[in-house]
């Protein structure tokens, strides 16, 4: 299964950005994570396959939304009121088992998009 993500660019702090994430085939469970610069990659939120079983980092809980479309294979990051603090690489993932937050249990990646809030 390949991913394919967009939608990461350069917003203000309190700005919003949408993120999208396309698969080429069916997967159960969907996710993002993020990596800054010196960091590790860290969990940010994922939804099962039913739009249930969402679960999201405490760092962006009430900011971030996470959704999906499976008719178009696809999942997205709703991310508003950003904070400098959000800046990252964000990845998608997808898994075909229920999995939770640990990145090693995610089978696919998408390649990265960046987002970047200026204070």
């Amino acid at each position: 299964v390949q991913l394919q993500a967009s939608g990461g660019g350069l917003v203000e702090a309190g700005g919003s950005l949408r993120l999208s994430c396309g698969a080429s085939d069916r997967t159960f469970t969907m996710a993002w994570f993020r990596q800054a610069p010196g960091k590790e990659r860290e969990f940010v939120a994922t939804i099962g396959r039913s739009g249930g079983n969402i679960y999201y980092a405490d760092s962006v809980k009430g900011r971030f939304t996470i959704s999906r479309d499976n008719a178009k294979n696809t999942w997205y990051l709703q991310m508003n009121s950003l904070k400098p603090e959000d800046t990252a690489v964000y990845y998608c993932a997808a898994s075909s088992k229920v999995v939770g937050v640990t990145s090693r249990a995610y089978e696919y990646w998408g390649q990265g998009t960046q987002v970047t809030v200026s204070s």
